[in-house]
């Protein structure tokens, strides 16, 4: 199977690994960690970016020639924040690329998936590129691709938890189910759990802590890349059926038995 490169809506990327910008120790490791890591995709929070050109900021540290920025709804909770934060980050001159984010509480840091819903139906409406972060339920997925979403992003595990894909079944159900692109967002600790997610055939994985937060960083960042890289290619490999029962590997015909 030849792959092809990602596409979302308008944009299209050779990497599949979007990398996020927070919690990192300097913006200098932050860059040198996006460069190790492959990315062509930089998610940054609007409300937590200075936008004023005042003072450093870590748009400083991005080369815009090089990485494309997804600006996020990060930190908020309604429906209405949510769809501000994306105009003021149009408005900035980001991006009109938007990963819509709208969170239900503070403590688990699950999606609002009615405030979810209606931020997506009004910013597609206003003509953005909206990445949409959401649980792993399948029927959510499929409304948010009947609203426009140009990629549907269901969480591995809760924001930054390390705890990998909890619910590979369902992410095979929104895969069947979506034709939009899929995009595992959240919860990712370790390159096992990127390739997992593409081996389940997801066209993308969007991280952050699970690089920030590593002993080493920029060596973590390259080991997501090639787990990302892994992933893909043993998808589109093919695996083999699982058994029951285990089946040589050497051909058995034609052994002379006593």
């Amino acid at each position: 199977m030849k792959d092809k490169p990602l596409q979302i809506g308008n944009y299209t990327f050779k990497s599949r690994l979007f990398v996020g910008t927070g919690k990192y120790e300097t913006f200098q490791l932050m860059a040198d960690a996006l460069e190790a890591s492959g990315t062509e995709v930089v998610t940054v929070a609007v409300r937590r970016v200075n936008l004023s050109g005042e003072g450093e900021s870590l748009l400083d540290y991005i080369d815009r020639d090089k990485y494309t920025l997804l600006p996020n709804t990060a930190g908020c909770y309604t429906a209405d924040e949510a769809i501000r934060t994306a105009f003021m980050a149009r408005e900035a001159g980001i991006s009109d690329l938007i990963k819509l984010e709208v969170l239900g509480d503070k403590i688990s840091l699950l999606p609002d998936l009615e405030a979810t819903l209606e931020a997506t139906r009004v910013l597609v409406k206003e003509n953005f590129t909206v990445l949409v972060y959401t649980s792993d339920d399948p029927i959510t997925a499929c409304k948010l691709e009947d609203l426009g979403a140009a990629a549907v992003m269901p969480l591995g595990s809760p924001i930054g938890s390390g705890q990998g894909i909890l619910n590979p079944i369902n992410i095979k159900l929104i895969l069947q189910n979506v034709k939009a692109p899929i995009v595992v967002d959240a919860g990712v600790g370790t390159a096992s759990d990127v390739a997992i997610a593409m081996e389940l055939g997801a066209e993308g994985v969007l991280l952050n802590t699970g690089i920030a937060l590593a002993d080493d960083p920029v060596r973590m960042a390259s080991a997501m890349k090639h787990g990302c890289i892994a992933g893909r290619e043993a998808y589109l490999a093919g695996r083999i059926a699982k058994k029951e029962f285990g089946s040589a590997s050497s051909p058995t015909n034609g052994i002379a038995t006593s």
